[in-house]
């Protein structure tokens, strides 16, 4: 083979492989175009939203009248009238009749709950019913895409507003019901319920506002964090609103005392006439008011003094020195008996002893505990007792010792000269 023939096989074969490798990209190619066509008709499929429950009612009624035009008609336009006019009695007929019947058979039992549940409900019942009723009538007419896109995020918040105003209603009924019951049962947390209530509804209105906005499809978290950095600032800027605040928290769980007892916060003693959420206001013995922040409340030691389970009295008696020692222990028995005598005194808790000889009085010690926590009744009997005890120590020609000096004044011999 010479070399011009030997060129021309070369030249053929090269030819031939790159035909082959052409043919090989051109399939590879037509594989990937394949493959592009095929995801984005499935990332096509996976965008199309699932029919809701709305719109599977509507579908079903559409499909019983046999409507499967792309066009509004008149068809369209008779069955939304059908479903406003339905909305309309059906809301007629739930609160008119099954929420009348609900609020008499609630008026029969022994429970208040129902009596407040049932009516709160009513006015939200009422507007779902309509919402349902003007979105379903919307739904069977052919809107355009933009539109259509506009009224299911519009039904997506009317329903979750809805939704959450029933709720919001229940909730408020049930925390009405527990304050009136904890006023009722004289509970020291019914001062404490209206605040409560109100902190509590605001962090359920937030909770309805994050996951209504989360169901439009927005990124919660990404707000979420955003406020957790202004709630830092905020909270740096109100530190002292916020230890007050918690202040209070501590007060209501642990209930030291509670509107119209009087009781000792720090160095101040009066009537507590207010219990806030920054301060809780006394009034005291002169009848100033006194504004102590709630951190403080919960910081000092309080002493509850209308929660006495009794009154224990200590007082000394003393008598002058020419007492003799029989008239002593007479008294000391008689003493003992005036105070044992009266029924308002434990009679396990009677103390009465000759204990000291101070300067100038022999004192004789007793303590006894009156069983009436009652001010005015424990100042009554131990009135009572100071005039027994004094007609006690005059009937035996005894007396009172009070502060004094006796002084002895003598002649003194005077020395001799010689010893001077």
């Amino acid at each position: 083979m010479d070399l011009r023939s030997l060129l021309q096989s070369f030249l053929f074969l090269g030819l031939a492989l790159t035909v082959r490798a052409a043919d090989q990209t051109a399939e590879a190619i037509q594989q990937a175009t394949n493959n592009a066509v095929a995801a984005q008709k499935v990332a096509e499929h996976a965008t199309v939203r699932a029919p809701d429950l709305l719109e599977y009612l509507v579908d079903s009624v559409l499909a019983l009248f046999n409507v499967q035009t792309s066009e509004n008609t008149v068809t369209h336009y008779v069955i939304a009238a059908l479903f406003l006019v339905g909305a309309i009695l059906l809301r007629g007929v739930v609160t008119n009749i099954l929420f009348h019947y609900l609020k008499k058979l609630a008026a029969k039992t022994e429970t208040t709950l129902d009596d407040k549940l049932f009516p709160a409900m009513e006015q939200p019942t009422a507007t779902f019913i309509m919402v349902t009723g003007i979105f379903a009538a919307l739904k069977v007419l052919k809107l355009s895409p933009g539109t259509d896109s506009y009224m299911a995020a519009g039904s997506t918040v009317a329903f979750s507003l809805v939704i959450f105003w029933a709720l919001l209603r229940a909730f408020n009924a049930v925390l009405d019901h527990a304050h009136e019951v904890a006023l009722e049962k004289q509970m020291g947390v019914a001062a404490f319920m209206p605040w409560i209530k109100k902190s509590l509804v605001a962090v359920f209105v937030v909770l309805g506002v994050l996951l209504t906005v989360q169901s439009l499809g927005y990124n919660v978290s990404t707000i979420l964090q955003g406020l957790g950095i202004g709630g830092l600032a905020f909270a740096l800027a109100a530190q002292d609103t916020i230890a007050n605040l918690f202040g209070s928290v501590v007060v209501a769980i642990d209930q030291p005392f509670k509107i119209g007892e009087t009781v000792k916060i720090g160095t101040n003693t009066g009537l507590v006439e207010d219990i806030g959420l920054r301060s809780t206001k006394l009034r005291l013995m002169d009848k100033s008011l006194v504004v102590i922040p709630n951190k403080s409340v919960a910081a000092e030691a309080i002493t509850n003094l209308s929660r006495f389970t009794g009154r224990r009295i200590e007082q000394v008696l003393g008598l002058t020195y020419d007492t003799t020692p029989a008239q002593m222990e007479e008294l000391v028995k008689e003493l003992r008996r005036l105070i044992e005598s009266e029924s308002a005194v434990e009679a396990n808790s009677v103390h009465v002893y000759f204990r000291d000889y101070s300067a100038s009085s022999l004192d004789i010690w007793l303590a006894y505990i009156v069983k009436d926590a009652d001010f005015a009744k424990h100042m009554a009997l131990r009135q009572r007792l100071n005039f027994a005890f004094m007609r006690a120590v005059d009937s035996r020609g005894l007396a009172f010792a009070y502060p004094s000096q006796t002084v002895y004044a003598g002649n003194v011999a005077s020395k001799p000269a010689s010893e001077a």
